[in-house]
């Protein structure tokens, strides 16, 4: 350009931006001129910028980009892109460039608007990294929880895994808090630790598990070996056996487990770096310490009821033991005592008597098998159904003397699930016979079809008004939910004076495997 700013009115606005401008010749491609701003982004002088290719100041991927721009302006269009520059000394940087064609000195040129967006790249690089890694951090918090709310029986290593799997450390170790003593439930980490097993820290006194609970809040220890109290108190802490914990390690977090502000252990954090826990690290933590403190929590809940269970199922067979077969054998003791002198006495009533000891003590086998399937379920998926029902009919002869007819018409099998299913529903119909009934017979007809299975059971007893069923009496809607679930229909027929019938009818289906 010639000097004479009269003659070039746009030459302090040119000088004067703050964006670089760089104008090039369409056909050369050369850089024929540029303002302080341009050479400046570039790292150069402004004398030898000017005449610089594009190749030497666009980065190779670029350069392409270069050539589809200058097509752009001979079709009179403008283009807006982003790429990256090369400065003189080789550093990339990422420039936002927006163009257009102008004459200059009679031949059209490229004039280039060039803005060092770099810093606003690696800024929204960064934001993207945060909320991918935030992202990656909620959804792994989210699969935690699910594994750890699905397991009932306490996987103490499986809290550790989890915990890994958002936090990096050396080695760990899960805690349960037994009185004034923390118990070792688990570790992660070296061999010699794992052989430690299994640890016992004893805290002492209260005032020494009050300063370890911290109001149940993590705390973070930069360096276990420094002067810092809290690395002391860790260091008394964690001595004797305890000790092969602080082996090897800098870094410590120690995150108390608590459910409804009492304390149940806690959860404790090593690393081979020092301070390489941060405050989020232990938010992180916390939300895993509060996701392991309740499945603790639910585990002890789930053995409690499952020793409550059985408990109440060794009372339930107790009772049974005592109500049915204890009965039918204190009879038969009573029957065989007599028998000697009512033979010689009456040899008829002999025989009947008989007749009742070979009941009593049928009824009072049948009751003893069906206590042992009670206890072994097994028992009621390999035997024969058709054996089953022969088996609670017996038992209901030997409790009641009402005598049970058992047809089986043909012979099959069924799925494990829908035969218990079948013999519950027996069962609870046999017991409510006993109970309710006042019959004197009872029948009971399984039969196999081609294309269903059908159990009738009959009884010639009291009947029943359907319509009017006593409040508290739950057996037929329960023996409904009970054929709902195996897909089966169910049916009750009855009527005061004319004894009551039930029908249920289980139709099969292709591929449903059979015992």
């Amino acid at each position: 350009m010639q000097p004479d700013d009269k003659k070039r009115p746009y030459r302090h606005i040119f000088k004067a931006v703050s964006d670089g401008l760089i104008l090039n010749d369409i056909e050369t491609s050369l850089v024929i001129e540029a303002n302080p701003a341009a050479s400046a982004l570039h790292g150069y002088a402004h004398k030898d910028f000017i005449g610089s290719s594009p190749a030497a100041f666009m980065h190779p991927d670029s350069h392409a980009q270069f050539a589809e721009w200058t097509e752009t302006v001979r079709a009179g269009n403008m283009f807006e892109a982003t790429v990256v520059h090369m400065r003189q000394d080789g550093t990339p940087f990422t420039v936002e460039v927006r163009g257009t064609g102008c004459t200059y000195q009679d031949r059209l040129c490229l004039l280039c608007v060039v803005r060092d967006v770099s810093q606003r790249v690696q800024a929204e690089k960064l934001l993207r990294q945060q909320v991918a890694a935030h992202t990656r951090e909620q959804f792994t918090l989210l699969e935690i929880s699910q594994t750890l709310a699905s397991a009932l029986e306490l996987k103490p290593g499986l809290i550790l895994d989890q915990l890994q799997m958002i936090i990096e450390y050396t080695h760990a170790v899960l805690f349960a808090l037994e009185g004034l003593d923390l118990v070792a439930l688990a570790v992660r980490g070296p061999q010699q630790l794992e052989q430690a097993m299994p640890l016992r820290v004893h805290l002492h006194v209260p005032a020494t598990l009050a300063t370890l609970l911290n109001g149940h809040q993590p705390q973070r220890i930069a360096n276990v070996w420094s002067d810092d109290p809290a690395a002391q108190f860790l260091r008394s802490l964690l001595n004797d056996q305890a000790a092969v914990l602080l082996a090897g390690a800098k870094a410590w977090m120690w995150v108390p487990l608590a459910v409804k502000d009492r304390g149940i252990g806690g959860i404790g954090v090593v690393h081979a770096e020092p301070d390489a826990f941060t405050a989020h690290h232990a938010n992180l933590a916390s939300t895993v310490a509060n996701q392991a403190a309740i499945a603790m929590v639910n585990a002890q809940l789930y053995e409690q009821a499952q020793t409550l269970a059985t408990l109440q199922e060794r009372q339930r067979l107790a009772q049974n033991l005592h109500d049915a077969v204890n009965q039918s054998l204190f009879s038969a003791s009573l029957i065989a005592e007599v028998l000697p002198r009512l033979w010689e006495r009456n040899p008829d009533e002999a025989r009947q008597s008989l007749e009742d000891l070979r009941r009593l003590t049928r009824g009072a086998m049948a009751e003893m098998r069906g206590l042992l399937a009670e206890l072994r379920p097994l028992v009621l998926t390999d035997s024969e159904l058709g054996n089953l029902l022969h088996q609670l009919g017996d038992a209901l002869t030997g409790r009641t003397n009402i005598p049970v007819t058992v047809t089986i018409t043909e012979k099959g099998s069924l799925p494990a699930e829908v035969q218990v299913a079948f013999y519950r529903l027996c069962q609870e119909a046999l017991n409510n016979i006993a109970k309710h009934a006042m019959a004197s017979q009872v029948v009971i007809n399984l039969q196999y079809n081609a294309g269903s299975v059908e159990l009738h059971i009959l009884d010639n007893g009291q009947g029943f008004d359907l319509a009017h069923i006593p409040s508290g009496h739950y057996g037929l809607s329960m023996m409904r939910e009970r054929a709902n679930a195996i897909g089966a229909f169910l049916s009750v027929a009855s009527q005061p004076g004319y004894g009551s019938e039930i029908f249920i009818r289980w139709p099969k289906t292709s591929g449903q495997e059979a015992l």
